[in-house]
């Protein structure tokens, strides 16, 4: 189970006599505060340079970092907290709110009840007021990780439930790493990402009003098709720097959703000072490969699924899903689920336009200079 929650989002069902959710608008750095550092430490995952990534992390004290990479997977996003902050919902606000909650409190506050399996919060729980843990509990563990695909984590299970069972040395650790992250690297990063966030906000606000809430979901999120509405009766949007160009779509209420979306520019890197966008270098990449053009070809014509693409290619499932992936990432691809969950993907053809565009911009400019 990963820290942002990157729920696959469906398409959308036909309308119905039931209303529609309504939408509250949010924004604030802290969430990209706690996105940034799921970024970090999953760099692959979402395109970064995993040797910068790296070097960041390598500038925490050494048992922050430590434990900053024994728990970070075991951490999720705490939307449906930061939404509660108040303003300016800055990381700053989210340290000082924190630090008011007792130490042994901190862990349960931060995990989402409304995301979390019951029987996990529950063996959570557990572990926290017995200050131990037993076989029952890792086999909960495992077999929830297994069921949402994060099985390969299984083997840092232990290690975060001896953590659990320390639950005052977990929230002062917790609220320690996250200080002395803010302190070496978010502090000046949030002054570079504020502007885009609030400009992020503004067209997406302007898009609201002319489009329908299902197309415009599509189109926060570049091209992800939405089906999980029928029990929503808000949907809070949020403009996310970090997490460009994915959405995370936890259920952070009995009946809301938030929908962190990238904003994020074509012709900004992740990287501060990296000249050459990420999103270009990501579109490159996927498309030097024959198999994925292959697939952005069939995609072209009609959609498909990742079985059918399988037996079209002539390659096993899991290669083919990696090939998926990496294209999904560069916004090549729409994404929805059918019935049962079935994926379908089509191809993005304004945003291989767009990426063409964006090289022939960038090849013509003259900002990048030789260091």
């Amino acid at each position: 189970m990963s820290g942002t929650q990157k729920t696959q989002l469906k398409r959308a069902k036909p309308a119905s006599a039931k209303a529609s959710p309504s939408l509250t608008w949010d924004i604030g750095t802290a969430y990209d505060f706690f996105m940034s550092l799921e970024v970090l430490h999953n760099p692959d995952e979402f395109g970064l340079r995993a040797s910068w990534a790296a070097g960041v992390r390598s500038r925490l004290p050494a048992n922050e970092r430590k434990f900053l990479e024994e728990m970070q997977n075991f951490l999720w996003l705490p939307m449906h907290w930061i939404r509660e902050l108040p303003a300016p919902k800055d990381a700053a606000t989210a340290l000082w709110e924190l630090r008011r909650i007792p130490a042994e409190q901190r862990p349960l506050v931060m995990h989402n009840p409304y995301e979390m399996p019951e029987n996990m919060g529950e063996m959570f729980y557990r572990v926290v007021e017995r200050r131990t843990w037993d076989k029952q509990d890792l086999d909960i563990f495992r077999s929830i990780l297994h069921e949402h695909d994060k099985g390969h984590k299984t083997k840092d299970i232990p290690t975060c439930l001896d953590w659990w069972s320390r639950p005052d040395e977990l929230g002062e650790m917790y609220l320690s790493s996250l200080q002395a992250y803010y302190d070496v690297f978010f502090a000046e990063e949030e002054k570079r990402i504020a502007v885009v966030l609030r400009e992020g906000l503004a067209r997406a606000q302007e898009l609201a009003q002319r489009l329908s809430l299902l197309d415009l979901l599509v189109e926060l999120s570049q091209g992800v098709h939405i089906d999980e509405l029928d029990d929503a009766s808000e949907i809070v949007l949020v403009p996310g720097y970090w997490n460009t160009p994915l959405v995370v779509f936890p259920k952070i209420g009995p009946q809301s959703w938030g929908f962190m979306f990238g904003v994020r520019p074509a012709e900004m890197s992740l990287m501060p000072g990296e000249p050459v966008p990420d999103t270009l270098l990501r579109v490159l990449k996927a498309l030097a490969d024959p198999t994925r053009l292959r697939i952005l070809h069939y995609l072209s014509q009609e959609t498909m699924t990742p079985a059918q693409l399988s037996r079209k290619l002539r390659l096993r499932a899991p290669t083919v899903t990696h090939h998926l992936k990496a294209m999904r990432l560069a916004g090549l691809v729409h994404v929805s689920l059918e019935a049962g969950g079935e994926k379908i993907y089509a191809s993005r053809m304004e945003a291989i336009q767009a990426s063409c565009d964006a090289l022939e911009k960038y090849l013509l400019s003259g900002s990048d200079e030789e260091s």
